[in-house]
């Protein structure tokens, strides 16, 4: 497929820790010789909050948020020259990962915070939301082996994926694909991906929801 064939100019890529967000923007970059933008996963702030040291969920959002708004002010030049920008994530990831870490007090404070840096943020032309069940997202970490989620609650990643559903449940503010990746291996098998493409060309207006039967992950 050409790039000039795909009807989007900012695609962003959202879903839980571990649902394969990266992998398929650096598929679809390659596809359509699109720009990546990737989240900083270097927070230096991450190993204390996955080790429980307090006050240290707020020090991990705030320099993520700060660290995405940057990158989202590097995507609207970038939309400026007509390029194709696929993100692996949403501005609003940085609010929905918020509202399930922070406590009352520290929430008071970040939320004098994100609007004023929201209203400076481009929405995407297409919002890809990929959602996974809590056992394949922990095999999917594991495989990544990522030392700073190797001690991940599962419990945690499932309070994650229900504020993820709660949120896309009522997302009206661009094009959105929902995605069941349970069944598919889209990194290496090529009809996965093929077919997942298709479904990313036919999206425009509205919520679709794609649930493939694929290759069941090999």
């Amino acid at each position: 497929m050409m790039r000039d064939k795909i009807p989007f100019r900012h695609i962003a890529v959202e879903g839980p820790i571990g649902v394969g967000k990266t992998s398929l923007v650096e598929l679809l970059a390659e596809r359509f010789e699109g720009v990546m933008v990737l989240e900083d996963i270097t927070n230096p702030f991450l190993p204390s909050f996955y080790e429980g040291r307090a006050g240290a969920a707020f020090q991990v959002q705030i320099y993520f948020l700060l660290s995405r708004f940057q990158q989202q002010r590097e995507i609207a030049q970038m939309n400026l020259f007509q390029r194709l920008v696929l993100a692996d994530y949403t501005f609003p990831k940085d609010r929905i990962f918020a509202y399930l870490n922070l406590d009352d007090t520290d929430l008071r404070v970040y939320e004098k915070l994100y609007p004023v840096l929201e209203q400076e943020v481009a929405k995407p032309d297409l919002v890809i939301y990929m959602q996974a069940s809590i056992e394949v997202l922990l095999e999917r970490i594991k495989k990544r082996a990522r030392d700073f989620e190797r001690s991940i609650d599962p419990g945690y990643l499932e309070r994650l994926g229900e504020a993820y559903s709660y949120y896309f449940f009522h997302y009206r503010e661009t094009p959105l694909l929902v995605v069941n990746t349970d069944e598919i291996d889209f990194v290496n098998n090529p009809s996965d991906f093929d077919a997942f493409v298709e479904q990313i060309m036919r999206s425009r207006r509205g919520t679709q929801v794609y649930v493939p039967v694929g290759s069941k992950r090999g």
